[in-house]
């Protein structure tokens, strides 16, 4: 899965998912560009990589800020080969508790977000020449619905059916660009931090949460950037329009509670 010397521009590269994913890219060859509200965290980033990177500050719900970003990555590295939208924020809240404010906060960030880098990498890359492979993450809550997760079941719903319909239009009017889209369990992660702090530890969280999943654990970011390297490179070349799921089990069928 070498990825030469393409260019990667990672959101949510300060942490999480986003920073495995630069990591994983840069062992493959792909130079990279983490993009992140968080331009201290984006630089941590690149500087553990050992090779040409730039962090670039991207809030990814402003549009001007992906023009921005977009033309930094061309003037750096004179392409832009692959795309990671992993930025992304969770609210929780049934459907008659959820403030109109954070159900807008979210969908700006999870779906608009997405969206708007989807919009400016294709032009890219289609300038470039060289095809490309834009990767969406959105979570198994994009294939299954959650009472007390309304928002962020419908920012990654929306993430799911966008990448199909870019799928279809770069194949159309793009050739040589794909989209897939990644559907992660839990993951271990910073964005799972507001709701350890409801329990008496990380450890008892996780636990809880690994119950729900076959495999017996929760993912960690490095399971998701391994995928995200393989929808990178050309080993998946014939794939486009696809949803990847990386659940462990957990979207497979219903749990073994049917025998005494």
């Amino acid at each position: 899965m070498h990825l030469g010397d393409r260019v990667a521009l990672v959101t949510g590269g300060a942490s999480g998912i986003g920073r495995a994913t630069a990591a994983a890219l840069a062992q493959e060859g792909a130079r990279i560009v983490a993009a992140d509200v968080n331009d201290a965290g984006a630089q941590g980033t690149i500087r553990a990589l050992d090779q040409d990177a730039i962090a670039v500050v991207l809030d990814v719900s402003d549009e001007k800020h992906w023009i921005a970003a977009i033309a930094e990555t061309i003037e750096k590295f004179g392409r832009l080969d692959i795309l990671v939208n992993c930025a992304g924020i969770g609210v929780s809240g049934s459907i008659e508790d959820l403030d109109v404010e954070d159900w807008n906060r979210l969908l700006a960030v999870n779906l608009t977000g997405t969206f708007l880098g989807c919009k400016h990498a294709i032009p890219a890359m289609r300038e470039a020449g060289n095809g490309g492979s834009i990767i969406n993450i959105s979570s198994i809550a994009g294939l299954v619905g959650g009472e007390d997760i309304v928002a962020y079941s419908a920012s990654k719903g929306g993430v799911t059916m966008l990448t199909k319909s870019i799928a279809l239009h770069c194949a159309q009017h793009a050739p040589g660009i794909r989209c897939n889209s990644i559907h992660p369990t839990y993951v271990d992660s910073e964005m799972l931090d507001p709701i350890a702090e409801m329990f008496s530890s990380r450890a008892e969280m996780l636990a809880g949460m690994a119950e729900l999943v076959p495999a017996g654990r929760v993912a960690t970011p490095q399971d998701i950037a391994d995928v995200i390297v393989f929808l990178a490179s050309d080993g998946s070349r014939m794939m486009t329009g696809s949803q990847v799921v990386v659940d462990g089990g957990q979207l497979a069928g219903l749990p073994s509670r049917h025998s005494g």
